[in-house]
């Protein structure tokens, strides 16, 4: 057998995709000003709650492994973003009134929040995983769907401080025994009204699930440890059609959903990708190809990852997908797609060609320095405000025995910041990016906002077993930036699918709406647009998610500006 033979046995007797990549060599550093610093605030702002996800000394099963997503939203209207966090649970349960809840904190304006979860009626427990949000009804309050392992969760937002759960009403809770993962809200058929796609990881069950070392892929480089995900049952993936009357329609099979089969699913995106005006959905997979669903605009979709680029990594592998990030990278207009993935492997830096095509440019980038995290939650965000979007990656091994023996992996791991360098190439800036980066935690899910609207873009961070981080951006610097949250009339009025091109001196930004990214997680709905040194836009252009297309006249920087369906140009 040769060394790719072996190579390929050694990969094959483990439960999840690696191919054991070495770090590519760190270029010179820059040398530039780095004017960024996150410090973790959490405790002092009040995010007291803490997070449960099985074992924290052993995982037994797969289950206790993946963690959850956290979110922004202001659910409020009050301008304000505030936090919600998807908790879980353990197998042996907990006494009556002690199990760990999911947890919504109000944003009170002043650097704290307050635990409004048992007033807002979203005190659910069990083992949560995912959330989006979006407008299901267009009245103007963001809803909340939550994934379990168990039925899932939508609630519809009163407008008055609260939540009601019309879960079985609306028909969305799915199989009583499925394991759902990522969630995103999409108007597949641009008929106004929030459609919601979602994913399940495996077809788990207790009762069957073999115990750790019990085969090839319950072993960790020789290290009994839990089974899966190869080898266990493959999930699947549900699109939900919005009636428009607070009901929705399982239309999984008749939109081709249901005739990919074989894969295990983590986070969902519902965004643009082949520039046709139509919101297409893309799925990270766990040790199988992801999946690109292509909207045909006829309602249905077909499955096309593996032609336009996005299904393998550059060398037709498998890889343990986790997060999507979705951003223009590169400013030339497309958007691109950043995929973390297993340790001993890379990200994905898949680069728009247009038209759906895509390169994976990973190593182009330099992004191929540090394969030894599993890496969960990201996001493209531009940190210093100079028009250049900068990534942001949480990471966390799986299996917390890894503390305990010698090796060089390690269950708790820091965070990453890599620095745009506007060649399409970007740097390792964690060092230089304050305290809060070099925390060692086991992290997943990620959510990017700007929680005290100063234009600098903070992170909320899950931690398994421990309390949330909530990554303050204190650092400083002379750029400006601008903001744009949209509302749709016509569209759905949470805008997501749009596509928004800022113009500003002398460059073009764009951006897309989103209801899910990072790893299982909710960003700040209102996009951010670093501008340099320029302190003024000259115009925005709004492609709505049923196609129309405005222009709105340029604005002063260092500001939020809201934008209205119909209100601009044409």
């Amino acid at each position: 057998m040769g060394a790719l033979g072996v190579a390929a046995a050694l990969v094959w007797a483990q439960g999840v995709a690696t191919r054991n990549a070495p770090p590519v060599a760190r270029p010179a550093p820059s040398g530039r000003p780095w004017p960024v610093s996150f410090v973790d605030i959490a405790k002092s702002a009040g995010l007291d709650m803490r997070f449960a996800s099985g074992s924290e000394v052993s995982k037994k099963y797969i289950i206790e492994a993946n963690g959850s997503g956290v979110a922004f939203l202001d659910y409020d209207n009050d301008g304000l973003q505030d936090l919600f966090l998807v908790n879980g649970s353990r197998l042996e349960g907990y006494p009556e009134g002690q199990a760990p809840a999911n947890h919504l904190y109000r944003n009170l304006g002043d650097g704290r929040f307050r635990d409004v979860t048992r007033e807002a009626g979203l005190a659910r427990t069990g083992w949560g995983n995912g959330v989006c949000i979006g407008d299901i009804d267009n009245d103007g309050n963001e809803d909340l769907y939550v994934t379990y392992w168990g039925p899932n969760a939508l609630y519809r937002n009163t407008g008055k401080g609260q939540f009601t759960d019309i879960t079985d009403a609306a028909g969305v809770a799915g199989p009583p025994a499925e394991w759902s993962s990522g969630c995103t809200f999409i108007d597949y058929d641009r008929d106004g009204y929030l459609d919601l796609f979602v994913t399940s990881y495996q077809g788990f069950d207790l009762a069957k699930a073999p115990l750790p070392g019990k085969a090839s892929n319950c072993e960790w480089k020789g290290m009994p440890v839990f089974c899966g995900p190869r080898g266990l049952p493959f999930g699947t993936a549900t699109l939900y059609r919005n009636r428009g009357d607070g009901t929705f329609e399982d239309v999984s099979k008749q939109a081709g959903i249901r005739s990919v089969e074989g894969y295990y699913a983590f986070t969902a995106v519902a965004a643009d990708l082949n520039q046709d005006g139509w919101t297409d959905l893309y799925v990270a997979c766990d040790s199988t190809p992801s999946l690109f669903f292509r909207n045909n605009r006829n309602g249905t979709f077909t499955e096309i990852a593996t032609e336009t680029g996005i299904a393998f990594n550059e060398h037709g592998f498998e890889q343990g997908g986790m997060g999507i990030a979705v951003g223009d990278y590169d400013n030339d207009g497309r958007l691109d797609l950043l995929k973390t993935n297993f340790t001993g492997d890379y990200p994905n830096l898949y680069r728009g060609l247009g038209g759906g095509i895509f390169e994976d440019a990973v190593l182009k980038a330099g992004l191929a320095i540090n394969p030894q995290y599993v890496g969960w939650g990201a996001g493209f965000a531009d940190l210093d405000n100079d028009g250049w979007k900068d990534i942001v990656q949480v990471n966390g091994h799986v299996y917390p025995e890894l503390d305990q023996s010698k090796g060089q992996e390690k269950y708790r791991n820091p965070r990453l910041v890599y620095r745009n360098l506007g060649n399409g190439k970007f740097e390792d800036v964690s060092a230089l990016s304050g305290p809060g980066v070099g925390e060692r935690r086991s992290s997943r899910g990620a959510a990017f906002g700007d929680f005290d609207n100063d234009g600098r873009v903070d992170v909320l961070v899950m931690n398994m077993g421990e309390e949330p981080a909530l990554l303050h951006h204190q650092g400083h610097g002379a750029n400006h930036w601008i903001k744009v949250k949209l509302r749709g009339t016509r569209s759905n009025r949470s805008a997501i699918g749009a596509l928004v091109t800022v113009e500003s001196g002398g460059r073009k930004q764009v951006d897309a709406v989103l209801g899910q990214s990072s790893y299982v997680s909710q960003n700040d709905s209102r996009l951010h647009f670093g501008l340099g040194q320029a302190a003024r836009v000259e115009r925005i252009v709004v492609r709505w998610p049923n196609g129309a297309v405005e222009e709105f006249p340029g604005v002063a920087a260092d500001r939020l500006v809201l934008l209205e369906e119909g209100s601009g140009a044409k």
